[in-house]
């Protein structure tokens, strides 16, 4: 199952949070275990628990309390490393905010960045938090070192599908379990709807997009301007970037095109295949169609093949999508208008989205530095590997080596952090934990966490149930 040696992670602590939906952490416990870990974990609803269901703190708290209650399990299980998926959602960006200020390292996963045969392992965090340079010197200093073979990973939709629907079935049916819990997306039966609406969705597509992909290729080729779409509620969209919803950034891409591209050129918008259900900008393209005289120039897409549209589009916006990483890799011109890790000076275009619609034709991706870009961002940050499909085992092992390596980094965070301070003991000087205090007034959780400090030293694991418990 894995070639881990017990002395692998000899006496490391190991804590986990919210991972993929599916088995993947449950695997990777076994294996950090197997290595010699101590492995933790907490589960926050009834999705967790189904996939972790042994051996797991519950927390059942208000967010106020979170903060607090995990300073203290920082500081009694003397965790070294915390391990998290997602590094945007609320409860992963209050422990990051933590673990810092404790001088605790943080593992983000994350869906990759070279899709599909690849996910994201990253200390510090992913994306727009991410540690990877983002200027072209040091790039075009690095050794250009050949290609290496990767496994094909095959289709993880409906492995990803399947633990997801699992996943939503278990947390809706355990909310009341878990009252204070508030989840990305709605936890409820209901959400099982928009997944359906998306099958027929699909098909109806398909039947109405029949022509489109020819008319791409032939009339359009080279004509037009793609824009593809992330979901709707992509964490990534509202941290790293100006654009507090999908449809504002729609709407000022529209509005830049209408008064700045050439007559000639059309603007294909390209909805996310996984927000099919859940999204339909129709009836705001069709008012911006409207409102700025666009008619047949503006056209909005769904199940499109993006390989094919990039190698036929004039351009690419993106806000952050790894699609724009995508791009570049069919040599075509990129504009990004959030924050991306491929935001480097020679690879995407530096202008403003103005002067992109005219000026795009006359730039292209130095095709030198985007082979020693994605070959370090391969090596520093992408596992070969699935969450969801077969062979997770293989990504879990994978990821055990990633975070092996994490620990044996040089100890990056502030001095100040290295100290390991109280949570009790001082403010914080986070926005995120501030905001989480100001909730917090109401439950007192100061007091709870007194209380909790009031327990004997031997009895840490009843301590942080009984905190959890009392904050509920």
């Amino acid at each position: 199952m894995s070639d881990a040696r017990p002395d692998t992670l000899p006496a490391k602590r190991v804590l986990l949070l919210q991972g993929p939906v599916g088995p993947f952490f449950r695997r990777l416990a076994k294996l950090l275990q197997a290595a010699g870990a101590e492995v933790h974990k907490v589960n926050f609803n009834g999705g967790d628990c189904l996939f972790y269901p042994t051996d797991a703190i519950t927390w059942r708290g208000h967010p106020g309390d979170w903060p607090q209650f995990l300073a203290r399990l920082l500081e009694q299980r003397r965790i070294d490393i915390v391990l998290l998926f997602g590094d945007c959602r609320p409860i992963h960006r209050a422990a990051r905010a933590v673990a810092q200020q404790h001088g605790v390292k943080v593992g983000a996963f994350e869906e990759g960045y070279l899709r599909p045969n690849f996910i994201t392992f990253e200390q510090f965090g992913v994306n727009g938090y991410s540690r990877i340079p983002r200027r072209a010197e040091f790039y075009r200093h690095l050794p250009c070192r050949p290609a290496t073979a990767e496994r094909d990973v095959g289709s993880t939709f409906r492995y990803a599908a399947l633990w997801s629907v699992f996943y939503y079935l278990a947390a809706a049916i355990g909310r009341p379990w878990f009252p204070h819990y508030r989840h990305h997306r709605r936890l409820a039966l209901s959400e099982l709807f928009p997944w359906l609406r998306s099958a027929w969705r699909k098909a109806l597509h398909r039947f109405t997009e029949r022509a489109m992909l020819g008319l791409l290729t032939n009339a359009l080729h080279r004509k037009f301007y793609l824009v593809p779409l992330q979901m709707s509620l992509d964490s990534q969209v509202r941290q790293h970037s100006d654009f507090r919803s999908v449809a504002r950034f729609i709407r000022h891409v529209v509005r830049s095109f209408a008064e700045r591209a050439p007559a000639d050129a059309s603007l294909v918008i390209k909805h996310h295949p996984l927000d099919r259900g859940f999204h339909d900008y129709s009836r705001l393209i069709g008012r911006l169609r409207a409102q700025f005289r666009l008619g047949a120039r503006l056209l909005y897409v769904h199940d499109q093949h993006l390989p094919t549209l990039f190698e036929s589009m004039r351009g690419a916006v993106v806000i952050n999508s790894t699609a724009g990483l995508s791009a570049l890799s069919h040599d075509a011109p990129v504009k990004v208008c959030g924050v991306a890790i491929y935001d480097v000076r020679g690879l995407t275009f530096q202008g403003s989205l103005d002067d992109f619609w005219l000026e795009a034709d006359s730039f292209r991706p130095d095709p030198d530095l985007l082979r020693r870009f994605r070959a370090h961002l391969i090596e520093r940050t992408q596992i070969n590997g699935s969450f969801y499909a077969r062979g997770i085992d293989a990504t879990a092992s994978a990821a055990l080596a990633s975070v092996a390596r994490t620990l044996r980094a040089p100890d990056m965070q502030p001095a100040a952090a290295r100290e390991r301070p109280s949570a009790a003991s001082r403010p914080s000087d986070s926005a995120t934990l501030r905001i989480y205090a100001s909730r917090a007034m109401h439950t007192q959780p100061a007091a709870a966490l007194e209380q909790a400090s009031d327990a004997p030293e031997q009895s840490d694991s009843a301590t942080l149930r009984i905190f959890a418990s009392r904050a509920t």
